[in-house]
């Protein structure tokens, strides 16, 4: 089991997607995103699996959801800056989390 306090370590953040790519370089079929978190934070960019529902055309000015205090993994060439959460739909499809109202970038999520 999970305390709280261990909890409040991961840093989930709400962010706006101001930029995305096809990643074809990467092993499974993946989106390189790129998402304002504030003026705090700022830019971090991703790679994320959800070409099932997404293109990078349909992404920009997305809020999105994203754990920013993980430490940066190599990607193929891309170097991923935090990770952008999701849910899996009934095959296994990631659907992006997000507030269901509009926010400031950078708010924590309590």
């Amino acid at each position: 089991m999970l305390d709280f306090d261990t909890f409040l370590k991961t840093d989930i953040r709400v962010g706006r997607i101001t930029k995305a790519e096809a990643f074809p370089e990467a092993r499974n079929p993946a989106i390189k995103v790129w998402v304002d978190f504030g003026d705090q934070i700022g830019v971090k960019k991703s790679s994320a699996q959800i070409t099932a529902h997404y293109t990078p055309e349909n992404l920009a000015g997305r809020l999105v959801l994203g754990v920013v205090n993980f430490p940066p993994r190599q990607i193929g060439k891309f170097m991923s800056e935090f990770l952008l959460l999701g849910l899996p739909d009934e095959t296994g499809g990631i659907v992006l989390l997000k507030p269901d109202q509009d926010v400031p970038l950078g708010g924590r999520m309590h």
